[in-house]
């Protein structure tokens, strides 16, 4: 990917890692515009920053993407990179009927979400020199954590789309796949000061280091990340799983 000179969208880029990878995206003199629904973060987020912009986007509507797209290309007509990082992750109990209503919304965020922006965007982003995609998924898209079932499925998926959509893409697009580890960020309440999970600044600057690598890695995958992502292969899948289970039963998450 291409480290100066691009106009970048980062989605769920007012929090958290959408946010840290904002600004240094924006250190290394990028245009960066940061979307998501609250716009008192998103201009937090881009205070006393030029060329760093901020656009409300309901990730949950299908219509109001395709307005958001639209608007983004009039304004940013130069936008090359699109980070797909907006996403909510729930807690859940299957053992039992319940409301789905907290299962729905993770599948419409998390999956349906990047796959409509990416597609009402692909079309200008071919036309583009440099162009890129990078899908966020999560570590537990390789190992599940049993009481985020729906969190950790909408990542599966959405590893398993990046995969075809970078083929499709192949020679038009570079598509990469960012899959952090626990980061202690907002994303679940307690989870910014959660002892074992990997300090937001330190991710960052890891993530910045590989997506500097010529060529860049397929999947971005820091160090802590790859107890998880590497189980199968390795043979410790079912070791994995069982840790992250003793992790979340005591009181980890």
């Amino acid at each position: 990917m291409k480290q100066t000179g691009n106009t970048i969208l980062i989605t769920g880029g007012g929090s958290g890692i959408g946010e840290a990878l904002a600004h240094r995206l924006h250190d290394a003199g990028n245009t960066v515009i940061v979307a998501g629904r609250r716009r008192e973060t998103l201009d937090a987020a881009t205070a006393g920053r030029a060329n760093m912009h901020a656009m409300t986007l309901d990730i949950d509507s299908a219509d109001a993407i395709e307005r958001f797209a639209a608007d983004l290309i009039a304004a940013h007509p130069t936008l090359n990179i699109v980070i797909n990082n907006a996403g909510i992750m729930r807690f859940e109990d299957l053992s039992a009927r319940r409301d789905l209503s907290d299962a729905e919304a993770t599948i419409t965020t998390n999956l349906l979400g990047p796959i409509r922006l990416t597609n009402a965007l692909v079309g200008h982003l071919k036309g583009q020199p440099h162009a890129a995609i990078v899908n966020v998924t999560s570590g537990l898209a390789f190992v599940p954590l049993v009481t985020t079932a729906t969190y950790n499925a909408t990542k599966a998926a959405l590893h398993s789309y990046t995969i075809s959509l970078r083929d499709a893409l192949a020679g038009q697009v570079e598509v990469t796949e960012l899959a952090p580890p626990a980061v202690q960020t907002d994303l679940t309440p307690g989870q910014r000061t959660r002892t074992g999970y990997q300090p937001l600044d330190s991710f960052a600057d890891e993530v910045m280091a590989l997506l500097g690598q010529q060529p860049t890695p397929k999947e971005v995958l820091v160090e802590n990340v790859k107890f998880l992502r590497n189980a199968e292969a390795e043979g410790r899948f079912e070791a994995a799983l069982a840790a992250v289970t003793a992790m979340a039963k005591g009181g980890g998450h």
